[in-house]
């Protein structure tokens, strides 16, 4: 694919929408994991901005790697495309945990008696939640510093 628009590569166009939604998801993630009133307030929310989160990030990838092929190689460049790959494993539990998450709360934690799968899952799940949002936005983060290190100083 060409993955170019009047010319310009629209690798930064994705970059942007990646570097806001993943956030965005793993901040739902966060919330709707450890306050009650946000799981409510967002509902489908927390999953559907997962979900654009995780569209995202093949979007940004693939049109860096359109983009890195027209390149000079560097190894700048190099390791922010090696970063960049580790992302989308991230989005996907972030998205998938706050389907469960919803998904449980919504079919079946109320219905449910308060058995030890019920509390066990009460446990794990915001902790499960939190530490998977909470990795996905310092990977954000550092695939995004090294994609600038790889601009700037490449």
């Amino acid at each position: 694919m060409n993955w170019q628009f009047g010319g310009i590569p629209l690798h930064p166009l994705f970059v942007h929408l990646t570097s806001v939604a993943v956030p965005v998801a793993a901040l739902a993630a966060i919330a709707v994991a450890v306050w009650p009133a946000a799981r409510r307030w967002l509902g489908v929310g927390g999953p559907i901005i997962g979900l654009v989160a995780l569209v995202s990030v093949p979007l940004a990838t693939s049109s860096g790697e359109w983009l890195e092929h027209r390149e000079k190689e560097t190894a700048l460049l190099e390791r922010h495309t090696e970063l960049a790959d580790g992302m989308l494993p991230w989005s996907i539990a972030v998205f998938a945990l706050l389907v469960l998450w919803w998904g449980w709360h919504r079919f079946g934690a109320g219905r449910q008696k308060r058995t030890g799968v019920v509390r066990v899952i009460s446990i794990i799940g915001p902790v499960l939640l939190v530490a998977v949002a909470v990795v996905s936005i310092v990977q954000v983060v550092v695939i995004g510093h090294a994609g600038a290190e790889a601009v700037w100083k490449g």
